[in-house]
């Protein structure tokens, strides 16, 4: 072929020079651009995608490619990023060192900080030379492998860093939904392997045999059916047999099963052990399940070798293709296979291997009753739990299934499949479970223990009243031990913290916090706690909600978003960003998501509209990712906001239907509440008062609790409303609502300031909107600050005191202009023409669409410092904010710029003019 580096029948690429060139394009775009490119190299197997994917790793290596290679084995799909470590730690220079990713690995309990340090890695390479990244029979990566193959490419596109991908074809399998993660976000291929052309399969008889190939030759190899492994096998046959037709094996036509039965009795059984370990496997761990010394098997080994099944990599003994495996397999009796797997899975373990190498082997070889199995595999489960919950789930619910129907192992065995669950976000199914355990009428003890176990799920999906009553019935049924009662106790608080009886639900939660401390039990202290935040977030006493949840954090790290936020209730948004910075150097310790819902709210009260956005986006997106949605309808309405009050209409309406789709999914007294708030800010600013009335009488049935989680800082917007709808009751109601919210937090001082606002709003009082005036201006929050000046300017102008008023717009705008919100100050702007005045107008253009002028100014700090040659971490120390936020900027910064590598962005960079 011409061009492309010389003959190939040596590496089996007859017939496939058409796909070759398909795979050199790529690879010569990803070196050329210095954008990212992934490829699937997809068919049956046999088909020649684990040759051809050689082929391109070779030519990419000697492209300048620094180059990983790895593969996945069916029998380790369980262990977590097994599959991807073998492509990172292999090559001439690894991508990374064993103590590189050991250093990873210690982030192994959050999913997305271990793909952010492994991103972080990679791009650090790919700054030097070109990556390539290729996984061989990716149907069988793991699951935190392929949670990862889906996030990296996309995240890395903006790098020379190509992804290169074998798979059999699977409807909906891991290929496919890695590739549909990639497609849109870099250039993706997918080269589709079919059967090999007559001629093709000629081609490789002639490299085999010589040219001077017999009819009957090539008529046996149509049994092939076009597929190149079992030609080669096929032809290694006849080249090692006598040249006579008569003494050719029919048996070759059928596959590779005839080659193995003129193998001594030794070796076969000494493969099928292999078979039994896996494609790859140890010498000793063969020989211990041959029941014979490892020295004893080197004449076994030798012949194996010398046939062509294995390779010997110098660590593990290799079957060089899986269907050589496979044949083997095959052969054992299927009854004998349990036996030799159950075998497999006791030596493994007595060996010291990890309980997660082992599960395989007792999938395949337990049997209901074998209490040993249920062992290890509840062992294997809690050691992949923190990475890879949903695994360890499905490991649970197989223990529990060969749990012996007597006794009570099935109950303790039950009551860790319900806490795996809810750990990975099946909740229904912790649930379902939880039930059919107590359907079978456990004892007392046990009762409080599954109930207790439940309180995460039913708490997640928002059954208060049902994870109340459950507890309540645990506790006066008796029988738990102390620790379980605390428990039980502190999730009756938690409930209750839902209700209207909110001093009730205090001194239960206090009751339940006094014994979690008296006994020590950890998980009751951290639910106590959680409950009395919950409680006094509920009733509006910002202080006291601080002081459960600064304790909260400091037993439980992972709470430290629900600390930021309680300090921004306060105003005290100097400790907030301070315990952000702290986030952002725990890694793996706190929930990456909340984290971004806290520094959203810190920003969005700070009035910095673009990072609060950004912050929100990078939130949604990584909660897909996990596929655990918590704050996502919130989120919504507050982008849906923030687009009001710039003045992008569209947008805000895509995030009022994106946020009602949610709701759908996740209806709760808060989502409802949230929803419905937003509403009637789009009915008003449609001009429909009678509907935002209706939509704020709906957020007032909600109950006290979600009154003031939601209109604690929107309390005002909510008043005006009310009053241009002609609902001067339900102003009064509000504005009396936020004058007791104010007396319960007299050391706020947005509390007190909105209080006095909505005040002077329902009274068409200007002295006491100038005394908003004056208490929020020891706020910190600029927009609220800003609409205050708003109405005092506008009563003003009621009052005939135009010159003052004029001052207050004044003010109002160019607040409301430099956080962004330009549909706020033009609504200011209209006042101050309205009045007469002539004083320069702020410009309130919106940003333009595409170009360097349409970046934020956050946009533009991370495009600056990427095209110096920063990495994401490196630029998210500078700017202090996660590589998240950085990469959910640098996404806008290409669409914008409509560009796709960072050598396109730093030549852009180069090229405007200075200053």
């Amino acid at each position: 072929m011409a061009g492309s580096g010389g003959p190939l029948s040596h590496r089996g690429l007859r017939g496939r020079e058409a796909e070759l060139v398909e795979l050199q394009a790529l690879i010569a775009s990803v070196a050329r651009t210095g954008s990212g490119g992934l490829a699937l190299i997809q068919g049956e197997p046999g088909i020649g995608k684990t040759t051809l994917l050689a082929e391109a790793v070779s030519r990419a290596g000697t492209a300048g490619f620094s180059v990983g290679l790895g593969k996945a084995d069916e029998l380790h799909h369980l262990v977590p990023f097994s599959s991807l470590a073998a492509s990172i730690l292999r090559g001439d220079r690894p991508l990374l060192s064993d103590d590189d990713l050991a250093d990873l690995a210690r982030d192994r309990d959050q999913r997305i900080w271990l793909v952010e340090r492994l991103a972080e890695a990679i791009e650090a390479r790919a700054a030097e030379a070109p990556v390539l990244i290729g996984l061989d029979d990716v149907q069988w990566a793991d699951a935190l492998s392929r949670f990862a193959l889906q996030q990296l490419p996309t995240r890395l596109r903006t790098s020379p860093v190509l992804w290169m991908l074998t798979g059999r074809r699977e409807p909906a399998g891991p290929a496919e939904e890695i590739v549909a993660a990639a497609t849109g976000n870099l250039p993706t291929v997918t080269v589709s392997l079919g059967p090999l052309s007559g001629a093709a399969i000629g081609q490789l008889a002639d490299d085999t045999l010589g040219s001077a190939v017999d009819a009957w030759v090539r008529d046996l190899l149509d049994g092939a059916g076009g597929n190149p492994f079992l030609a080669v096998e096929m032809l290694a046959g006849l080249r090692t047999a006598d040249a006579s037709q008569d003494i050719v094996p029919l048996r070759l036509v059928v596959g590779v099963r005839g080659r193995l039965r003129s193998l001594q009795p030794g070796t076969l059984r000494f493969l099928q052990m292999g078979a039994v370990l896996g494609r790859r496997f140890g010498f000793e761990d063969a020989a211990a399940l041959c029941d014979r010394p490892a020295a004893a098997l080197f004449p076994a080994l030798e012949e194996a070798v010398r046939a062509g099944l294995l390779d010997d990599d110098g660590d593990h003994l290799v079957f060089r293709h899986d269907l050589l495996r496979q044949a083997v397999y095959a052969d054992i009796p299927p009854s004998a296979r349990k036996v030799v797997h159950r075998e497999a899975a006791r030596r493994l373990v007595a060996a010291g291997r990890h309980p997660i190498d082992a599960v395989p082997h007792i999938l395949r070889g337990a049997v209901p009753g074998d209490e040993e199995a249920v062992a290890l595999l509840r062992r294997a489960a809690d050691e992949v739990l923190a990475v890879t919950p949903g695994p360890a789930a499905d490991l649970m619910l197989r223990a529990l299934e060969l749990s012996p129907p007597a006794g009570t192992l099935k109950f303790e065995v039950g009551e860790q499949t319900i806490l795996c669950l809810t750990r990975a976000g099946r909740n229904r199914e912790a649930l379902a479970t939880g039930d059919r355990l107590l359907a079978d009428r456990p004892p007392l003890e046990t009762f409080g223990r599954l109930q207790s176990a439940l309180g995460g799920a039913l708490w997640t999906l928002d059954l208060a009243d049902e994870l109340r009553r459950r507890a309540e019935a645990a506790l006066a049924a008796g029988g738990s031990d102390p620790e379980i009662r605390a428990r039980l106790a502190a999730l009756r608080a938690l409930a209750l913290s839902r209700g209207r009886d909110l001093a009730t639900a205090r001194g239960v939660g206090e009751t339940a916090l006094r014994t979690a401390t008296a006994i020590g039990d950890r998980e009751a202290h951290v639910l106590a706690l959680s409950g009395l935040g919950e409680i006094a977030q509920n009733a509006g006493e910002n202080a006291v909600a601080l002081e459960r949840f600064a304790a909260l954090s400091a037993i439980d790290s992972a709470f430290l978003p629900e600390e930021v936020v309680a300090h921004l209730h306060m105003d005290d948004f100097a400790s907030g960003e301070r315990l952000l910075l702290r986030a952002a150097d725990r890694g793996g310790a706190v929930r990456l998501a909340m984290l971004l819902w806290a520094q959203g709210q810190h920003d969005l009260g700070l009035g910095r509209l673009d990072d609060a956005e950004a912050g929100f986006v990078t939130m949604e997106r990584l909660e897909d990712e996990v596929r655990v949605p918590v704050q996502q309808v919130n989120g919504r309405v507050i982008r849906s906001r923030i687009a009001l009050l710039r003045g992008d209409r569209e947008a805000a309406r895509e995030h009022l239907l994106a946020a009602r789709e949610g709701l759908a999914v996740k209806p709760n007294p808060g989502t409802t509440a949230a929803v419905r708030f937003l509403e009637a800010v789009h009915a008003e600013a449609d001009g429909d008062s009678g509907l935002a009335v209706d939509r704020i009488r709906q957020v007032q049935q909600q109950g006290p609790f979600m009154r003031w989680r939601l209109l604690r800082d929107w309390v005002d917007a909510a008043v005006r409303m009310s009053l241009r709808g002609g609902e001067q009751q339900l102003a009064e109601d509000l504005a009396a609502q936020a004058e007791a919210h104010a007396e319960r937090n007299p050391s706020v001082p947005t509390a007190a300031g909105i209080a006095a606002q909505a005040r002077g709003l329902v009274r068409n009082d200007p002295a006491a909107l100038e005394h908003a005036v004056e208490l929020l201006g020891a706020s910190p929050r600029p927009l609220t600050r800003a609409a205050a000046h708003a109405d005092l300017g506008l009563a003003l102008l009621a009052a005939g005191r135009r010159g003052a008023a004029v001052t207050a717009l004044t003010h109002a705008r160019g607040a409301f202009a430099a956080a962004g919100a330009h549909a706020a100050a033009a609504r200011v702007q209209r006042a101050l023409e309205g009045a007469g005045a002539h004083s320069r107008r702020v410009a309130t253009v919106q940003r333009p669409v595409q170009g360097w002028g349409a970046l934020t100014a956050s946009e533009e700090k991370v495009a600056r410092l990427i095209a110096q040659g920063h990495t994401n971490r490196s630029a998210a120390d500078v700017l202090v904010v996660s590589p998240h936020t950085v990469n959910t900027h640098l996404t806008s910064v290409f669409r914008k710029l409509s560009i796709g590598s960072r050598v396109q962005l730093a030549n852009l960079v180069a090229s405007l003019p200075e200053g």
